[in-house]
């Protein structure tokens, strides 16, 4: 049927012939998928069990999964959950991670990404003490009079430039080396320093959001600020996806509407 030979066959021993070889390779891989694909339709039968390994930058830990770990546990009893907090850009797969919670533009293009945040705005705020003594900046440019307090990345230890969107000129957006006179490398500390009035910082609108809305922080600069997508749980589109990780992003979706809504 197929016009050609597959094994070289003697008295005393059998071999692939190149074509026998070809098509052996290709039998392989799509059995393997075969298989791949039965076991993922069986695991969506099977209760989730085992540890859930979740590597996620601290905002995302601190905004979208340490709320909701309660809940994942008791919905689901036979999990256990490790939570790594890390800024850098992790390999979940050399790291021994399940799922990672990243931004969108720090994700590699070999994963798998699903959305469990809305948009987000980068906010430029300050005490309402602070714009008192010294005054509203109208523009980025003003902000070279102010005391800027800025975040160290933990992972490059570069300082992080300050992001923002011209909008008279068309959403361009672009960056300003901001100075001042407090440096940290945690994100919380820097929220610390503008409540108590020491200076101004930019920040994710969601995770300063209760300070806002309770009138403790001031935004500034609303016409210039940033919006971008927000974070993303992503699994390697190599492995198969077992049903504690299923479990876990159906449930961060779940989370992520009722957000929404």
């Amino acid at each position: 049927r197929l016009n050609t030979k597959l094994i070289y066959r003697t008295t005393r021993n059998m071999s692939l012939t190149e074509e026998g070889q070809r098509l052996y390779e290709v039998l392989v891989s799509a059995l393997g998928q075969i298989d791949d694909a039965l076991k993922d339709v069986g695991d969506t039968q099977l209760e989730p069990t085992g540890l859930l390994r979740i590597n996620s930058s601290r905002v995302a830990a601190r905004m979208l999964v340490e709320p909701h770990i309660g809940e994942f546990l008791t919905r689901y009893p036979k999990t256990k959950i490790e939570l790594i907090m890390d800024d850098g850009l992790s390999n979940i797969i050399a790291d021994g991670c399940d799922v990672g919670i990243r931004l969108e533009q720090g994700l590699d293009e070999h994963m798998t990404a699903v959305p469990v945040s809305p948009l987000i705005k980068l906010v430029t705020v300050a005490s309402p003490d602070y714009l008192k003594e010294h005054g509203i900046p109208e523009t980025p440019q003003e902000l070279s009079n102010h005391n800027c307090l800025r975040l160290r990345h933990k992972s490059s230890g570069a300082l992080s430039a300050w992001e923002f969107s011209n909008v008279v000129g068309g959403n361009e957006e672009f960056e300003i080396e901001v100075s001042g006179k407090y440096i940290s490398n945690d994100d919380e500390s820097m929220i610390r320093m503008a409540l108590n009035g020491t200076g101004i910082i930019q920040h994710l609108d969601f995770a300063i959001a209760e300070h806002i809305n309770a009138g403790k922080l001031q935004p500034i600069l609303e016409d210039w600020a940033v919006s971008f997508p927000g974070f993303y749980i992503y699994v390697s589109s190599r492995v198969r996806m077992p049903s504690k990780v299923r479990a876990f992003i159906d449930f961060m979706v779940e989370k992520r509407v009722k957000i929404e809504s």
